[in-house]
């Protein structure tokens, strides 16, 4: 006779950044679907990102910190958690494992690897993305990726409305996410301005207040064909204006992710960084929606993990080289389907 499992309760740790938490939301969704009903799923991450998680439904439980672990340490402990789920495997989540003395999960960081890649451009790295790589954690708890992608929730009231942008956006417009944490991952604005002047469909321009006056040089030059939403929405905003969209073009940033949780037609765009590392758009199945432009065999690249704030060979080929023919062409062929 088969015994009855029973409900458990669920630590995840992840505390940045936007990208990163968005692709643990399959993880999070498969442990509060398959374990025991009754089972608990808490998420802690930092303050800063708990607002796009809030209207998460698999999340019974939000905690957040805003430097130090120890500020939520008694709160974790009366929970008396059942099993940790480390999905960042940094000090912070040692922290954390070590304060709760309980049974823990983690996956492959794979950061020797990375260090190897860039070093000396020798990919190591297994073709695997990392959200499989996270479901690596939950395996021993007998939870699998469901393929059903990634999940964001825009609250109601938070949601933007085709009526907040121009008139001429109305029948349709593209999304630009113009800005990277690290310049390196982003085109500079004189390419993104020649990129907009060639596409089919007006562009609004997304990111943050960080980015204005980028986006203000771009959306000057092309006038009336492109709208300047950066810092204009919070997060939650911005994930609504990719969801209205119709086809996304995306650094690798965390809304690139975003509009890949809302399975849109992709162009991702990639310069120091490389989507080897595991960090490409993650859908369901293979899509034919998903177009990766870069610039391939340039022996500089990757150059960094992260990105830098500029060229360390002050050429920028791996952005200045992308072929906008090429990009607009599957603009408008993922436009035409």
């Amino acid at each position: 006779m088969q015994t009855e499992r029973k409900p458990i309760k669920v630590l995840v740790l992840r505390f940045s950044s936007i990208g990163d938490i968005v692709l643990t939301t399959p993880v999070v969704r498969c442990l509060k679907k398959q374990l025991p009903q009754g089972s608990e799923v808490h998420f802690l991450t930092k303050n800063g990102f708990t607002d796009f998680l809030k209207n998460n439904p698999h999340i019974s439980k939000l905690y957040g910190i805003n430097k130090k672990v120890s500020e939520i340490l008694p709160e974790l402990k009366n929970e008396r958690y059942d099993v940790v789920i480390d999905l960042h495997k940094n000090i912070r989540t040692l922290q954390v494992k070590t304060a709760l003395k309980i049974k823990s999960h983690t996956f492959k960081k794979l950061n020797i690897e990375k260090w190897i890649y860039v070093n000396f451009k020798w990919n190591l790295l297994p073709n695997t993305h990392i959200v499989d790589r996270y479901f690596e954690a939950v395996k021993p708890l007998g939870v699998i990726n469901d393929n059903k992608g990634l999940d964001y929730f825009i609250p109601k009231n938070e949601e933007i409305s085709i009526t907040h942008l121009p008139e001429n956006f109305k029948n349709g417009f593209i999304a630009f996410t113009v800005g990277a944490k690290f310049a390196s991952k982003s085109m500079p604005s004189n390419k993104i301005i020649s990129l907009c002047q060639k596409m089919p469909l007006p562009v609004v321009l997304l990111g943050g207040k960080e980015d204005g006056a980028k986006a203000e040089k771009i959306s000057s030059a092309c006038r009336n064909a492109v709208y300047n939403a950066c810092g204009k929405y919070n997060l939650n905003g911005s994930a609504s204006i990719l969801k209205l969209s119709q086809l996304v073009v995306a650094h690798d940033t965390g809304l690139m992710h975003i509009a890949a949780a809302f399975n849109k037609k992709i162009i991702s765009i990639w310069g120091s960084t490389v989507p080897q590392f595991g960090m490409y758009p993650y859908v369901p199945q293979t899509s034919d929606n998903i177009f990766i432009a870069e610039v391939n065999h340039l022996s500089c690249r990757p150059c960094s993990k992260i990105g830098f704030d500029t060229c360390p060979k002050k050429h920028f080929r791996c952005m200045m080289q992308q072929n906008e023919d090429e990009i607009v062409s599957v603009v408008n062929r993922f436009l035409s389907k």
